[in-house]
C-alpha cells in the first residue's frame, strides 16, 4: 500500500502542446492490463536523457543513447512494460530496433526519430511481436490529454499511477510541464526499473534542455532510493516541443531558463517523492534532510548512507527508535575526520543524538511516538559547514521480501 498517494485525477494533468499519448494492451506479461505506451511529438520537439550507470545497461538504453546522439528532433517515445530487454545481447538490441521501425511505419518518420523504453523482467527476450501487432490500437487512442492513462500503462509493480503537472508564464506566455514517472524496486537512480517523463510545450535549445534535465535529475531523482540498488534500465527524459508562442531560451542566464527549471524541478520532485511512497511494501515514507557538511557531496553521502540501510528502514518499519542503528549508518558513511562529537539528530521534533551521544533530555517514548506516523523527518546536523541535502526513502516491511521473492511468478 502506498503512503498517502493516490491516483492523479486525470482532470489535474494539463495537456502539453505538441505532445499525444496512447496506450494499449500488448500481452507482454501475464496480467491482463495495459502494457503499451507511446508518445507522439510534434515536428521539431527536442529530447534530452540521462540513463543508468549500471554497466548492464539494457538493450533500448542502449538504442537511446545512440539515437540522441544521432539526431536533433524527435517525433516519438515508446515504452513497454513487463520485460526489460536486458541481457538480451545482440537479440535485445534488434528486437529494440524493431520495435522503433514499427512505431516510424505507424508514425510516418525515422526510425532514429524514436526513443525505446522497457520495463520489467531482466533476462526474458522481448516479444517484439506483441509489441507490433499492439502499436495500431496504440496509435488509435493517441490524445493530449491521456497521460493518466499511459502512466497507468508503464506500471510494473507500482500500486498507483504517477504523475503532476505544473504551469507558468513566461514572457507574457502560459507555458506546461507535466510529467509521469514508474518505479517502486531495484531503484536508487544514479543518472549521470524507473523511467521518468516530463514533457513541456516551451521552446529550449537542445544543449540547455540537456543541462536542464541533468540538473532536474540531481534535484529530484538521484535523492530518492528504496532499496539502494540501481536499475539497469533507469531513465529519465524531458521533452520540449517548443509549440506555444515566445521566445527561445538559449543560454542559462535567460530569464526564462530559472522559471522553466523550477516548474520542471517541481513535477520531478513529486514524481522521486510518489516513487518512494510507493515503494515496495512501504508503509512510511521518510525525510532525511543533512545540514552543516562541508559540500553537497559529502550530505548526500551522509543522508543515503542513513536511507539505504536495511537496518534503519526495518526499524522504522517496526517504529522502533533504535538510536545506535542510526549513528551507524552516519558513521559508515565514510566521511574522512568526521567529528562525531559535533552530530546532533532529531527524529520529527524530537532531539534523539546531541553532541554525539544521546541527548539528555531524550525519552525512549517520545522516540518512539516520533517513529509511529506514516510519514518521519530525520535531520541530522553534522557541524561540519554551510552544505545540505534533503534524500527521499521508505521503510523496508515484510511485505517488500514477498513482492520480491515473488515477482516472476
Amino acid at each position: 500500500m502506498a503512503v498517502n498517494l493516490t491516483p492523479p485525477d486525470p482532470k489535474s494533468l494539463l495537456p502539453v502542446a505538441g505532445v499525444d499519448l496512447g496506450f494499449a494492451y500488448a500481452g507482454i506479461r501475464k496480467v491482463k492490463r495495459n502494457d503499451l505506451m507511446l508518445i507522439r511529438l510534434a515536428q521539431g520537439s527536442r529530447v534530452a536523457g540521462v540513463f543508468t550507470q549500471n554497466a548492464f545497461a539494457a538493450a533500448p538504453v542502449q538504442v537511446c543513447r545512440q539515437h540522441l546522439a544521432a539526431s536533433e528532433t524527435f517525433r516519438a517515445l515508446v515504452v513497454n512494460a513487463g520485460n526489460a530487454n536486458c541481457g538480451t545481447g545482440e537479440a535485445g538490441l534488434l528486437a529494440a530496433r524493431q520495435t522503433c521501425d514499427a512505431v516510424a511505419r505507424e508514425l510516418g518518420c525515422r526510425a532514429a526519430e524514436v526513443l525505446p523504453f522497457s520495463t520489467g523482467v531482466i533476462l526474458e527476450h522481448l516479444p517484439v511481436e506483441r509489441i507490433e501487432a499492439a502499436l495500431p490500437a496504440c496509435v488509435s487512442t493517441l490524445a493530449p490529454a491521456h497521460w493518466a492513462e499511459a502512466a497507468a500503462a508503464i506500471m510494473t509493480t507500482d500500486t498507483v499511477p504517477k504523475a503532476a503537472s505544473r504551469s507558468l508564464a513566461l514572457g507574457g506566455v502560459r507555458l506546461t510541464v507535466t510529467g509521469m514517472a514508474k518505479g517502486v524496486g531495484m531503484l536508487q537512480p544514479n543518472m549521470a526499473t524507473m523511467l521518468a517523463f516530463v514533457g513541456t510545450d516551451a521552446s529550449i535549445s537542445g544543449a540547455l534542455l540537456q543541462r536542464m534535465v541533468r540538473e532536474v535529475a540531481d534535484a529530484s531523482f538521484n535523492r530518492v532510493t528504496v532499496d539502494g540498488d540501481t536499475s539497469t534500465n533507469d531513465s529519465f527524459v524531458l521533452i520540449a516541443t517548443g509549440v506555444a508562442a515566445g521566445p527561445e531560451v538559449v543560454a542559462p542566464q535567460d530569464a526564462g531558463y530559472a522559471a522553466l527549471k523550477e516548474a520542471v524541478t517541481q513535477v520531478a520532485v513529486e514524481l522521486a517523492q510518489a516513487i518512494a511512497r510507493d515503494g515496495e511494501g512501504a508503509t512510511k515514507f521518510i525525510t532525511i534532510r543533512v545540514n552543516g557538511a562541508k559540500n553537497a557531496e559529502e550530505a548526500v553521502r551522509v543522508a543515503k548512507a542513513v536511507a539505504h540501510s536495511p537496518l534503519v528502514k526495518t526499524a522504522f518499519f517496526a517504529s522502533d527508535p533504535n538510536l545506535g542503528r542510526l549513528i551507524m549508518a552516519i558513521g559508515n558513511a565514510g566521511i574522512a575526520g568526521l567529528d562525531t562529537s559535533r552530530i546532533d539528530l532529531y527524529l520529527g521534533d524530537v532531539k534523539v543524538i546531541e553532541r554525539g551521544g544521546r541527548a539528555a533530555d531524550y525519552r525512549e517514548e517520545d522516540g518512539t511516538r516520533a517513529m509511529k506516523p506514516a510519514e518521519i523527518a530525520v535531520r541530522i546536523e553534522l557541524g561540519r559547514g554551510d552544505a545540505s541535502t534533503t534524500v527521499w526513502t521508505c521503510d523496508l516491511s515484510y511485505d517488500y521480501v514477498k513482492i520480491n521473492a515473488e515477482y516472476r511468478t
